[in-house]
């Protein structure tokens, strides 16, 4: 049995390549024909959120208790031995459809939303997360959605509840504060890398995320941009598999694309491995880097400090170091290339 929606407004949209329409109504649809989308869109009413203001930018945390599976997931090779792959076609829950996108990719209606309207993008076939060779389908999925959505990749290991199965995430934009905070903490605590007219890259130190961010409308510049970045990323920490990363595409017709790269040092802090009520249960991903740290457990967000969330901010991204050393090569080699 297809997984795929046969709704005729849907495969009209989708082949009229309007796939930023094709999910919405896949949305609206599904919220009406599948309980269990229906009860995860009826839970964001019961959570809650809080903000903490830093030096011209905020942080929100949410207490959403529908993410515990995703936030406390086993994600070392055994456990994804033992369990099937939830992401897979034959997988899926009774009623979940889907939009194949390109034959490549199927839009699914996230069942655990933290956005209101929540997307996971799944591969096709069963594969690795992996973004050297995706990264192209990062910027046509985030240009072909970018009516309603923003785009997300979580690195397998550091935020991807499914490493195995290659996907990507879609939600609302400006549900995010660094979607509207960008440019502020850009100009405040950007460092320039290039700036030529509508190409600019950046590498961002704003105290607690290290960043590169690529803004253009040029689609063989940005690509060209990343590979330069991506290898010397791996040189620099020595990575044998995919350097910890985790990324926001956002579009805008008459802007392009705007990249966020979050630098990693590791997946979870020290916070998430204590015991009793020294114990925060944080796993952070794109989204919470992006601004709204998910809590499961309402103790945890009830307690959370400003200086909790810096702290554990701190230690799950690179040091100033790194960053400075990308920074540095990534000037030269587009000097280079140029």
């Amino acid at each position: 049995m297809s997984v795929l929606s046969e709704d005729p407004l849907i495969i009209n949209y989708a082949n009229e390549n309007n796939f930023s329409e094709a999910a919405r109504t896949l949305f609206i649809r599904q919220k009406d024909e599948w309980e269990m989308l229906a009860a995860g869109v009826e839970s964001l009413k019961t959570v809650k959120v809080k903000s903490f203001q830093f030096g011209g930018f905020s942080i929100k945390a949410q207490f959403n208790p529908g993410r515990m599976t995703s936030t406390s997931a086993k994600v070392d090779d055994q456990s994804i031995l033992e369990r099937k792959c939830f992401l897979c076609s034959e997988n899926l829950p009774d009623g979940q459809k889907g939009v194949l996108y390109h034959d490549e990719y199927i839009i699914l209606c996230n069942p655990f939303p933290i956005f209101p309207v929540h997307f996971t993008l799944a591969h096709e076939k069963h594969k690795p997360q992996r973004i050297i060779d995706t990264f192209p389908y990062l910027l046509d999925l985030s240009r072909d959605l970018s009516e309603h959505y923003s785009v997300i990749y979580n690195g397998p290991r550091c935020g991807a509840s499914a490493p195995d199965h290659l996907h990507f995430q879609a939600g609302n934009k400006l549900f995010m504060p660094i979607d509207e905070e960008f440019h502020l903490i850009k100009n405040e605590y950007g460092s320039e890398i290039l700036d030529e007219k509508d190409d600019l890259v950046y590498a961002v130190d704003d105290g607690l995320r290290k960043f590169i961010t690529i803004e253009s409308t040029d689609y063989s510049f940005i690509l060209k941009v990343f590979n330069i970045f991506y290898s010397v990323y791996s040189e620099l920490v020595n990575a044998q598999e995919e350097p910890l990363m985790n990324l926001i595409s956002f579009y805008e017709s008459e802007y392009g694309w705007r990249i966020i790269i979050f630098l990693r040092e590791k997946h979870r802090s020290t916070h998430y491995y204590k015991q009793g009520d020294e114990q925060i249960l944080m796993s952070p991903a794109a989204i919470d880097l992006g601004g709204m740290c998910i809590f499961p457990r309402e103790t945890d967000f009830e307690n959370v400090t400003k200086e909790n969330i810096e702290e554990i901010f701190k230690e799950v991204f690179v040091t100033k170091e790194i960053l400075d050393k990308i920074q540095q090569k990534m000037i030269i080699r587009l000097k280079e290339d140029s």
